[in-house]
Parts: structure tokens; C-alpha cells; sequence
């Protein structure tokens, strides 16, 4: 015999909106194509990026684009993205869509500004990366040899997103400086596996596959050097001959690149800046879930529909603002190797020129380079289109965690690295520097 029991309007609420829950944890656990789904939807979405407007701009006849040749048009499109040329990097492993024209003898050269990346593979195309603020990175083929006659379009290609959609990046669209063992040829040496570079890796683990010109001691990298695996599957790879080149001219034919360095320097500001976007990908990509599915449980219960995050939509929250917290303020960061690191001086210039500055002159693209990256450990990433356009819950509290820590108040340990002088020169340049920060934090600086 079967029995029903009558549930009462409380029992259906509390087994509604624990369904909802569990359906909010699982798709905060899913695959890496999450993001293509309610609120995300990524391919669906037109983007708000720097590409759309420049190709609207074209159109309209208020830019030209001198399409001389490939790098004529490179030069002019880096300019409208606030790239500057003295940011290029080479990669010689074949680890991108244009793998048939790179190669150790012709590498592919990657230049970035702080919400834009483009690569350009000799006598290919040019392949763009530019920020949405709420979709993350957007990306683009552009045919550089297009005929001047036709205008120059960007093309969407989501076939990057087989590396760049998740296998690589935290599950979200992401951009990655990967670190492998290349062959001869530049393919990587799947048996010995790759590593996706962070402020965290340490400096003998990065630039497999990757040209590095500058100084940086008795420590060995991976850069500049090929790798010929045994039959046992080990590798026979010569680290020295790759430690501390100033002339790339020894590893191939210099004269096609209109510059001949892979700075050291900007080799390391690249890999902080992409892991940091990713994070904050991630993190607003969760909270722009969290919220969607709080809404739709406040909804599905007659309730008032609130925008400020309740329950597992404010744990997930502030889960994601510590991990945005952390890497702002460079929890973990790798050292440097003893007597520090010396670049190319005209990318740090470049990087730092439109750097904002407090009133005392400080900066958080100032550069450091003895034992660290930077001066002020909080990422200049703060200004990136990304963090300005967190969710609102998301940003207040990552912004009040960050005051938290500052000011000395944080009772977790994590942050001790962080003296009272250094903590004091982060707050300033924030207070002074950071569109839409608190008041209280002005008035606090100003007080002192």
C-alpha cells in the first residue's frame, strides 16, 4: 500500500530552495563550458571590447590602418589597443592556432597592453585578445595581407577556446603563457607535460619554448633551448646554453623582426597579468552565476528579489574575492634569483609611462627586480577593465578585504610579507589612484 503525505507550504519552500542550492553548487562545479550558459553565454553575447570599437571606428573612415604591410598594419593596431611595441616576447613552440609557421628558426611574437594581446606568426595572421569586461578575453584572427580594397575585419574565433576555454585557464576564457619541454622542431614533449606560468612558478620551472634576452644570474630557466627525448622517455636538454642571452642573433635569423629582443622583464609582467585577468574572469563569472541563481530561487519562492548575496551566493562570493585578494597582493609569489633580474630598459619605461601616481610620486607598475617583480605588491590589474566592472558584491568585497588587510587589521597570517611601510604606500597609491574606492579610504590616508 502507498502512502502520500500532504507537505505544507513550508516543506515545498525548504525542499524548493534546497534543490536550488544544490543546483547552484553543481553548476558553479561544472565543466569549463559553463560560461556559455544563462548569465555568461559567452558565444552568444556580442562583446564590448576594444576590437568591436576599432572595427567601427575603420568603418567609419576615423581610423586608418596603414596597410603597407603586415607590419604596418600590426604597428597601427597595437597603437588603437594601447599596446606598446616594446612589450614583445617570442614563443617557439608550436602552442598556438598558426603552429605550421612557428618554429625555433621563426618564432611568433606577442605583444600586450594591460587589456589587449596580439601575436603575429611571419607571413600569417595577426591573432587578438581583447578584454569584455564582463565575457573576459575576446578572440580574433586578423588577415594582416587582406586586400587594401577590402576593409580589415576581426574575426571571432572560438576555436581558441580549446586551449584557451578551460583545459588551460581556470574554466573560464583565459590567456596563458604555458612553459613546455620543446622537441627540435618546437613541438611540445607531451611525456613531460607543460606548466601554465603564475606569479607563483617558480623561475627554474619557466619559458620552455619561449626566447628570453637579459640578465638574471646563476639561476636556469627553461628558454632559448630545444629538448631531444630518449627512448626511455627522458630528455636530453641543455639549460646552460639558454641562461643569460643579450643576442637572439646565435638561436636564428633576427633581421624579419622589426625588434630583436624577448625581454626577460616583460616575460614576467606578461605571465602576472594573464594569470591575474583569469582570476578575475573567474571570479566575476561566479558571482554573475551566483547571483543569476539567487534571483531565480527568489523568484521561484514569491520572495522580494534582492541584489545583495545571501546565504551560498554570499559564500561563494567571498570564496572568490580571496582568491582575488590573493592575487592582487601576490600571496606566494616566486622569488627572484640572487642579485635580481635585469631587462630591457626601454619596456619598463614603455610599461610604467601612463602608470597612475599618488601625490608622493609611487606607482603600481614601479618595478623592484632584486627579489621581486614590483616595488608595492598589489597588481596594477586593479585599473584592468575586468576589476573595474566586478559585480558590485564582488567588488565591495574584494575592496573592503583589501582595507582590511592594509591597514593591518587581518587576523588570518596570510599577508605578513607585507610590512607596515609597504602595506602604507599601497593604501596611498589606491586612495589617491583607484576610481571608486570609499571615501573612508581617502580620509583615512589624508588623516596620516
Amino acid at each position: 500500500m502507498n502512502f502520500s503525505i500532504p507537505r505544507t507550504s513550508c516543506q515545498r519552500s525548504f525542499l524548493l530552495r534546497l534543490s536550488l542550492v544544490m543546483l547552484l553548487s553543481a553548476s558553479l562545479l561544472q565543466a569549463e563550458d559553463e560560461y556559455e550558459n544563462a548569465p555568461i553565454r559567452y558565444s552568444e553575447t556580442e562583446p564590448n571590447d576594444a576590437a568591436q570599437r576599432l572595427e567601427r571606428l575603420m568603418a567609419a573612415g576615423k581610423v586608418k590602418i596603414d596597410r603597407t604591410d603586415a607590419w604596418t598594419v600590426l604597428r597601427d593596431v597595437m597603437k588603437q589597443f594601447d599596446i606598446p611595441q616594446e612589450s614583445q616576447v617570442m614563443v617557439f613552440s608550436k602552442t598556438s592556432k598558426q603552429n605550421d609557421r612557428i618554429s625555433p628558426q621563426t618564432p611568433r611574437v606577442v605583444y600586450f597592453g594591460d587589456n589587449a594581446y596580439v601575436g603575429y606568426c611571419l607571413g600569417g595572421s595577426i591573432e587578438v585578445a581583447t578584454v569584455d569586461p564582463k565575457l573576459g578575453p575576446i578572440f580574433y584572427l586578423l588577415d594582416p595581407n587582406e586586400e587594401p580594397s577590402k576593409p580589415l575585419q576581426f574575426q571571432r574565433d572560438n576555436s581558441c577556446l580549446s586551449c584557451h576555454g578551460g583545459p588551460f585557464s581556470p574554466g573560464v576564457p583565459g590567456v596563458i603563457v604555458r612553459s613546455v619541454y620543446p622537441g627540435p622542431e618546437g613541438h611540445p614533449i607531451m611525456s613531460q607535460g607543460s606548466t601554465v606560468v603564475d606569479t607563483t612558478t617558480p623561475f627554474s620551472d619557466r619559458w620552455g619554448g619561449w626566447y628570453v634576452t637579459g640578465r638574471h644570474g646563476n639561476i636556469l630557466h627553461r628558454g632559448n633551448v630545444t629538448a631531444t627525448e630518449k627512448n626511455d622517455q627522458s630528455i636530453d636538454i641543455n639549460f646552460k646554453a639558454g641562461a643569460n642571452i643579450s643576442n637572439l642573433g646565435k638561436f636564428f635569423d633576427t633581421s624579419p623582426y622589426k625588434r630583436k629582443q624577448s625581454d626577460i622583464v616583460a616575460l614576467m609582467v606578461l605571465e602576472h597579468q594573464t594569470s591575474v585577468q583569469n582570476i578575475l574572469t573567474k571570479a566575476n563569472h561566479t558571482s554573475l552565476r551566483a547571483m543569476h541563481m539567487q534571483t531565480s530561487l527568489q523568484k521561484e519562492l514569491g520572495e522580494t528579489v534582492t541584489t545583495e548575496p545571501t546565504g551560498s551566493a554570499r559564500r561563494i562570493i567571498d570564496h572568490s574575492a580571496e582568491d582575488v585578494v590573493e592575487a592582487l597582493l601576490f600571496k606566494d609569489e616566486a622569488a627572484l634569483p640572487e642579485g635580481g633580474i635585469e631587462g630591457d630598459p626601454a619596456f619598463q619605461t614603455a610599461f610604467t609611462k601612463n602608470a597612475p601616481q599618488s601625490s608622493d610620486g609611487r606607482s603600481l607598475k614601479d618595478f623592484q627586480l632584486l627579489h621581486r617583480l614590483f616595488k608595492y605588491r598589489c597588481s596594477y590589474m586593479v585599473y584592468s577593465l575586468t576589476f573595474q566592472h566586478l559585480t558590485a558584491p564582488l567588488k565591495q568585497t574584494v575592496l573592503n578585504r583589501l582595507w582590511t588587510i592594509l591597514d593591518g587589521k587581518d587576523t588570518t597570517g596570510h599577508f605578513a610579507y607585507l610590512s607596515e611601510k609597504e602595506r602604507g604606500h599601497i593604501r596611498r597609491i589606491l586612495a589617491e589612484t583607484l576610481p571608486g574606492v570609499p571615501d573612508s579610504w581617502k580620509k583615512a590616508v589624508a588623516a596620516k
